[in-house]
């Protein structure tokens, strides 16, 4: 019996009566529906369909009147998408209901928009060149005493953070809120996203939870799921929790950090340690940090994708605004972490709360695989302050400095091509130039303070 018909008979022997599918969009903004489980019997081991809308609006619902690949010229067609079996959870606090991540096909293969099967192409690509990937990610988020209703009416203006006061890495507050942690800890583990860590981060209501390490793939879903899930905690919980970049210029930025490695796929054995190197870097991992270094630029649209992003990445704000790199430094864009053939990582200290993580490893190991196709030689590791060294790098080692530089310099790299695909970094463009276009159309309390009268 197929796998799909083994799920089906243990439900219904169960008396469960649906299931849940989500993916996530071009924005990171995961979406799905409940499914009958006739339903699911009938799409399990093949395909189905979804407005391809999802994959061409943004994430107010608008659609993009830029992008060929969608839009009212198509009439909105449904998508193929495929559920991946293996991604199974219980829902906790639904009585069990599973569920499913789906991602979309094109007549089979992978999706040339879908960020997943974008990923899975890049994995696809790792595999060819004889290795394996895995990840890591890391998130800080804010925690209000706010419900959705409650935020909307105050404009976003004078939320009640969980806690007062910056209060990193505090015991107080964990011993204080120890109910709290731990239902949110175990919470997450019965979601089969297990955390190794979490802790307040400097701010007002701020945490940092660290997901374990696992497979690229299954990393990357967990890192969806842990956004989505979290928010649903909280909100249940008449809390909520955001991942903006940067919520408030009075508190620092919410980042998105990934630590990589590469594993030999015929030994399984650590493509980046080599014990005999000072720093423990093997010949690979050299070639794969110069290929993130020298790429992000171009891939940077991809890990910061939002307005929001670029009041992150500003001086000053535990940010990198260039591409650098040093050995457990963590002023710089690329951290190497030394270790052992267990722990000998690379961690993109980019990326920002509010990227999509498919994206986000798609870009960083994408760009590393370059560097080592190319084999790129590494530059000298950054020793101190980086943020001290950045203006004085040549200006394409810089980051722009908004998401319409971003976007450009995207839209026209040979090196986005070669990682994402052409109909992919087309699409993304688009999507990113009528975001700066719905930018534009508002004004803010600052121009309007600034100019109303004096002007």
């Amino acid at each position: 019996m197929s796998q799909g018909t083994n799920l089906i008979e243990a439900y219904r022997t169960e008396g469960l009566r649906r299931v849940k599918v989500v993916f996530t969009d071009v924005d990171g903004v995961m979406r799905g529906k409940y499914l009958s489980l006739e339903k699911f019997a009938s799409i399990a081991d093949g395909v189905s369909g979804f407005c391809d809308c999802v994959l061409g609006w943004d994430v107010n619902d608008q659609l993009y009147d830029n992008a060929s690949f969608t839009g009212w010229h198509t009439a909105f067609p449904d998508a193929l998408y495929r559920l991946d079996l293996s991604t199974e959870r219980r829902l906790q606090e639904e009585g069990g209901i599973p569920l499913f991540i789906a991602e979309f096909v094109d007549g089979g293969d992978a999706h040339p928009i879908c960020p997943r099967s974008r990923l899975k192409s890049v994995l696809n690509r790792a595999e060819g060149l004889g290795f394996g990937a895995r990840m890591a990610f890391e998130y800080e988020f804010f925690i209000f005493k706010e419900t959705a209703e409650s935020a909307a009416a105050k404009g976003y203006q004078n939320l009640v953070p969980l806690t007062p006061g910056n209060f990193g890495y505090s015991a107080l507050r964990t011993f204080a809120l120890s109910d709290l942690f731990n239902e949110f800890m175990d919470y997450c583990e019965d979601h089969g996203i297990a955390l190794e860590g979490v802790h307040c981060e400097t701010g007002p209501g701020v945490w940092e939870a660290a997901i374990a390490v696992d497979s690229a793939l299954e990393a990357t879903d967990k890192a969806a799921l842990f956004k989505t899930l979290t928010k649903a905690f909280f909100q249940k919980r008449g809390m909520m929790a955001t991942f903006m970049a940067k919520w408030s210029m009075e508190y620092p930025g919410q980042s998105g950090h990934v630590h990589q490695s590469l594993q030999s796929k015929a030994d399984d054995v650590s493509a980046f340690f080599e014990g005999k190197d000072p720093l423990g870097m093997s010949p690979v991992m050299k070639a794969y940090v110069a290929g993130v270094q020298k790429y992000l630029p171009a891939v940077l649209a991809a890990v910061a994708p939002t307005i929001n992003s670029y009041a992150r990445l500003v001086k000053g704000a535990w940010a990198p605004t260039a591409a650098t790199w040093g050995v457990e430094n963590r002023t710089c864009a690329l951290r190497v972490i030394k270790g052992s053939a267990q722990s000998q990582r690379m961690e993109f200290r980019v990326g920002s709360a509010d990227a999509n993580p498919y994206l986000t490893a798609a870009a960083t190991l994408g760009a590393g695989l370059l560097g080592i196709e190319e084999q790129l030689s590494l530059t000298a590791p950054v020793e101190g302050n980086a943020y001290d060294l950045q203006d004085q790098l040549d200006l394409n080692e810089q980051f722009a400095t908004n998401l319409l530089d971003a976007t450009r310099l995207f839209e026209t790299s040979k090196a986005v091509t070669e990682i994402f695909g052409a109909a992919f970094q087309a699409h993304f463009s688009a999507s990113r130039y009528w975001e700066v276009r719905e930018y534009e159309r508002h004004l803010n309390d600052w121009q309007l303070s600034r100019y109303f009268e004096i002007i």
